[in-house]
C-alpha cells in the first residue's frame, strides 16, 4: 500500500515531532545536533532543498542517487564526505560505488554555500540533508537531520570491502549492521530505501538462469515474475540495462517493496533474503502496514533509522575540516 499525499500531508507535524525526538537522542551520541548552523548560517537547508529540487526536476535518478551515496559514505569512514573525494584510489573509485550518481548537487550546493557563507557548512551534512530531500521530493517522510558533521581527510578504495553486498546472507549483513551501531530492524528498514531507484541486470541475472549451479532460476522468485525478469535481462544480454528495484513503483517512495518481497518479486538476493529469513520476516511484515495506515511505521521508522546511520562515527569539533569543494582534501 503506497503512501496517500493528503493523509501523509496531516500525519507531517506528528511525524516531525517524533523523528525530532529521536534526532535529539542521537546527536547526544553522535555530537550532531538540529539547528547546528542556525546564527552560523541559517539558510542552510533551504538552498540544499532548493538545490535538490533544481536537479531532481531535471532527473529523477538523483533521489535515489544521493540516498545510495549517503549509506554508502556512511559505512566507509563513518559519515564524513569522504566518498566524495576525487584521485586515483578513493572510495569513489571502488567497485561498489562506480554506478553512484549525484555528487554534482551536492557540488552545486556547496558552491552556492560558500557564497552564502563560506567555509561554514561541511560537505558531510550538505550529503546528509540532501538525502532527506531527495525522499520527500520522491514522495517519502521527511525528518529532523541533526547538523555539525565535519568532513574527513581519508579516503580509500580499499576500506570499502566492509559495504553490505547483494549476495550476502542476513546473518552477515546482521553483523556488518551492528558493527555500526545500527540493529536488524534498521537492516529491514534501510533497505526499504530500494523502493526508489534501480540496479543493472549484472546484479541480479545470476539469479535468473543457473542460481547457485543448479541449471534453474532461485526459487525464491516468483514463477509468474520469472518470464518479466527475463525478458528484462535475458541470459547474456546488455549487463549494464536497468531495472527498478522496487518494480511497478521504482519512482514512488512507499512501502510497495516490502509487498514485493513477500510476493517473491525482490530483485537483489539480498532483498529477497529479507522475507524468507525469519529474524527479518517480522519486520517486512510490519512495513506492510496494516490497513488505513497507509505506511505511517516504514514512514516515521525511516526516518528514525536515517537518523542513526547518519551519526555512524561522525567528526565533529577539531577533527576533521570543512572542504571548500567537496571533491579535494583543502
Amino acid at each position: 500500500m503506497a503512501f496517500h499525499n493528503m493523509n501523509q500531508q496531516l500525519l507531517v507535524p506528528m511525524f516531525l515531532l517524533l523523528v525530532a525526538t529521536f534526532a535529539g537522542l542521537s546527536s547526544g551520541q553522535g555530537a550532531t545536533r538540529l539547528a547546528f548552523y542556525a546564527r552560523t548560517c541559517p539558510r542552510v537547508e533551504s538552498i540544499v532543498q532548493s538545490t535538490v529540487r533544481t536537479h531532481f526536476n531535471a532527473d529523477r535518478t538523483v533521489a535515489p542517487g544521493l540516498l545510495r551515496m549517503l549509506f554508502h559514505d556512511c559505512f566507509v569512514q563513518g559519515c564524513d564526505a569522504s566518498i566524495l573525494i576525487d584521485g586515483a584510489g578513493t572510495e569513489k573509485t571502488a567497485g561498489p560505488n562506480l554506478l553512484l550518481r549525484g555528487y554534482e548537487v551536492i557540488d552545486d550546493a556547496k558552491r552556492q554555500l560558500e557564497t552564502a557563507c563560506p567555509g561554514v557548512v561541511s560537505c558531510a551534512d550538505i550529503l546528509a540533508l540532501a538525502a532527506r530531500d531527495s525522499v520527500v521530493l520522491a514522495g517519502g517522510p521527511s525528518w529532523a537531520v541533526p547538523t555539525g558533521r565535519r568532513d574527513g581527510l581519508v579516503s580509500l578504495a580499499s576500506e570499502t570491502s566492509n559495504l553490505p553486498g547483494f549476495t550476502e546472507s542476513v546473518d552477515s549483513l546482521k553483523r556488518k549492521f551492528l558493527d555500526k551501531g545500527l540493529n536488524t530492524q534498521d537492516l529491514v528498514t534501510l533497505s526499504g530505501g530500494h523502493t526508489i531507484g534501480t540496479s543493472a541486470c549484472q546484479f541480479f541475472r545470476y539469479r535468473l538462469y543457473n542460481f547457485n549451479s543448479t541449471g534453474g532460476p532461485d526459487p525464491t522468485i516468483a514463477a509468474a515474475f520469472l518470464p518479466t525478469l527475463r525478458a528484462l535481462c535475458p541470459d547474456g544480454g546488455d549487463g549494464s540495462r536497468r531495472i527498478g528495484l522496487d518494480n511497478g513503483s521504482e519512482n514512488r517512495f512507499d512501502n510497495t517493496y516490502f509487498a514485493n518481497l513477500r510476493n517473491g518479486r525482490g530483485i537483489l538476493e539480498s532483498d529477497q533474503k529479507l522475507w524468507t529469513d525469519s529474524s527479518t520476516n517480522t519486520f517486512v511484515q510490519r512495513y506492510l502496514g496494516v490497513r488505513g495506515l497507509l505506511g505511517l511505521t516504514f514512514s516515521v521508522e525511516f526516518g528514525r533509522s536515517m537518523v542513526k546511520m547518519s551519526n555512524i562515527e561522525v567528526k565533529t569539533g577539531t577533527n576533521g575540516e570543512i572542504r571548500r569543494v567537496c571533491s579535494a582534501i583543502n
